[in-house]
């Protein structure tokens, strides 16, 4: 974007998205002024130590008034509360926008508040398990889809150089309608979070003494209830918001169930492998090469003998070529999984030049 070196974007909230939104601005438009508030003042001032951002602000004022953008980056319900203030200060061209997950509150607040034609609502599909400005990095959004939800009374070309403005920020943007959006990552995410919660309760509720559901839980049962560990506070927040579009796909998938029960029940060999081929077909169909909501694992499998020095082995050739790993552990519960040895990255090309080093090394490495 040909913009002025006075073009300035603020921020409300420095946390993982809003602190990494921020830093690739900087990486990209080094003179662009970034000016941010946040209630964590140690944030602030690391943001203002490493040079992400030009002005701070500890309480809310009118040193937002010369923004062109401003980034709501707080939980969803905290950025309803900033936008009277914000409307005082804003200029007329100023564009407000959010990274939130949910968009029906939000809108509705906006719209409410006289705001609908200057805000284009945002949601970067990424995440980490780290939180907070100090796990924020400037290429968390890099090939991260990024849905962009304006109101019906923006601008079109305020939206198209919005559009363009993240792009550069290397994010591809996907634009969609608020309640569409809602609706998509009610399926695609919030519902997955609640049966990966479910199914873990249930693992729970019929343990034994001894705990031997847990120590067994490992391989395909720990991956598809990895989401299960996200913050309950925020699905919280999530689930009240979202609410309409959560419970019609709940029923949904409840009465999905109560149908292969009922196959279970008659023996119906036809909808049986009917119900698994169509999900092994359009799971298959699933792009790997694209960031989605649900945060991705970057793992490898190793064969390893069981031996003195075979594990550090490993770890010592991936070490020596600079490669970060991020966990490791032996799989004794191999039933969905190949490789003895279980290694994961940051990222994928990480894994990947890990699997092709440990290839040529002679060793038999898996990766999904």
């Amino acid at each position: 974007m040909n913009l002025s070196n006075h073009f300035t974007v603020g921020f409300i909230g420095l946390g993982l998205i809003g602190g990494s939104i921020a830093k690739s601005i900087r990486r990209l438009f080094p003179d662009y002024r970034i000016v941010a508030f946040d209630t964590d003042s140690a944030a602030l001032q690391a943001a203002v130590t490493d040079g992400t951002v030009s002005i701070p602000v500890y309480e809310l004022n009118e040193a937002f008034s010369e923004c062109d953008y401003i980034f709501l980056c707080a939980p969803v319900h905290y950025n309803i509360a900033y936008l009277s203030a914000l409307k005082k200060w804003r200029k007329p061209s100023c564009i407000l926008t959010d990274v939130g997950s949910v968009k029906t509150d939000i809108y509705q607040a906006v719209l409410e508040q006289g705001l609908s034609d200057c805000f284009i609502g945002g949601h970067p599909m990424v995440g980490s398990e780290r939180s907070g400005y100090e796990a924020a990095n400037d290429h968390l959004i890099e090939n991260a889809y990024y849905f962009i939800t304006p109101s019906s009374s923006v601008d079109k070309k305020k939206v198209e150089e919005f559009c363009t403005f993240i792009e550069d920020l290397g994010a591809i943007t996907i634009v969609y309608s608020p309640a569409r959006h809602d609706q998509t990552t009610a399926y695609i995410s919030h519902i997955p979070h609640i049966i990966a919660s479910e199914l873990v309760n249930l693992v729970r509720e019929k343990d034994d003494p001894r705990g031997l559901n847990r120590q067994l839980a490992a391989g395909g049962f720990k991956d598809i209830t990895r989401i299960a560990s996200s913050n309950p506070i925020i699905w919280e927040h999530i689930l009240l918001s979202n609410a309409a579009n959560i419970i019609a796909g709940l029923e949904e998938y409840i009465e999905d169930l109560q149908q292969i029960v009922e196959a279970i029940h008659r023996k119906d060999t036809d909808y049986i492998h009917a119900f698994f081929s169509q999900a092994q077909q359009y799971r298959d169909s699933i792009p790997n090469n694209a960031t989605g909501v649900i945060r991705m694992n970057f793992e490898i499998f190793v064969d390893i003998p069981d031996e003195p020095g075979a594990i550090s082995g490993v770890i010592d050739k991936i070490g020596m070529a600079g490669i970060n790993l991020k966990n490791l552990g032996i799989s004794h519960n191999r039933e969905d999984e190949e490789g003895v040895l279980r290694i994961s990255f940051y990222d994928n090309a990480s894994a990947a030049a890990s699997a092709d080093l440990l290839r040529e090394a002679g060793y038999t490495v898996y990766e999904r």
